[in-house]
Formats: C-alpha cells, sequence, structure tokens
C-alpha cells in the first residue's frame, strides 16, 4: 500500500476558511503524479463495500429528509458534488440539516491532500459524525491511497 500518512491540508487551502472552532478537520496525504482531476477521480470513486454501507446509509438517513448524494445533472465526482476547482485545489461536499461538509483535495509539491472538514449543527450532526467516524478513517485512507501514482 502507498505511503499514505496523516497530515495537515497546507494553509493556502481555501477550505480553511470556513474552519471555526468546534469543527472537525483531518486530512491525509500521499505522493502522486496524477493531475488533480485524475487523483481525484481514481480516489474519490468508492469500492463495491463502500457503496454498499452508502446505500445502507440512505436508507437509514432518507425518512429523516437527509441528503443522499450529489444531484443527478450536477458536476460530481462519485456521490460528492464539485463546488470549486482550480489547478492546485478542488473543494466538493453539501449542506444538509444536521451538518455541512466538505472534501478539499489539494496538490502540492508532488502530494495530493485529502481533507474532510464538518460543521455539525445540532445534537444529530454531532452523533452522526460519531457514528461514522471508524467508518471515515478507513475509508478515507483508502480514498487517499488510490490517489498515489
Amino acid at each position: 500500500m502507498p505511503n499514505v500518512r496523516a497530515d495537515t491540508l497546507p494553509r493556502a487551502s481555501s477550505l480553511w476558511s470556513r474552519h471555526q472552532p468546534g469543527d472537525f478537520i483531518d486530512c491525509y496525504s500521499v505522493e502522486s503524479s496524477l493531475t488533480l482531476r485524475e487523483a481525484a477521480s481514481k480516489g474519490l470513486t468508492a469500492p463495491s463495500w463502500v457503496r454498499s454501507l452508502l446505500a445502507l446509509r440512505n436508507r437509514l438517513v432518507r425518512p429523516f429528509g437527509l441528503k443522499t448524494g450529489a444531484v443527478p445533472g450536477t458536476d460530481a465526482i462519485g456521490i460528492f458534488p464539485i463546488l470549486k476547482e482550480s489547478a492546485d485545489e478542488m473543494i466538493l461536499g453539501l449542506d444538509d440539516r444536521h451538518l455541512d461538509f466538505r472534501v478539499a483535495l489539494f496538490q502540492q509539491d508532488r502530494r495530493v491532500y485529502m481533507s474532510t472538514w464538518v460543521r455539525p449543527h445540532n445534537l444529530a450532526g454531532r452523533i452522526y459524525l460519531r457514528l461514522v467516524m471508524p467508518f471515515h478513517i478507513v475509508i478515507c485512507r483508502g480514498m487517499v491511497a488510490r490517489m498515489a501514482a
């Protein structure tokens, strides 16, 4: 497996402009010679076991009116709507009733950084974040590993 490391998102990322005390943010990085779009397409396309978990999640949260992915017809990679794209950064994500989340992909010095930012809005958002965290870590590390080249 490529050398994926827990890291800090470079301060040049626009994701930092959203960050406030109490928000969740993490970051993993890997060396890669892929373009940012290639890395995103390779990394954010979920393997079948992750798609199965997401399908289960969507069935469980749909009765509560929570969003279940990108709106058809929008520019997205996997389930993530693209909100911003430049040569060195891509921001994906969405806002929902229980939380807002973004995934930032940032490329610098032959490394791709993937950071997840979450702002819970209420108790349901904080509970949801705690429940998905063990899966989040495994899934994110796997996504970043697929971005290596």
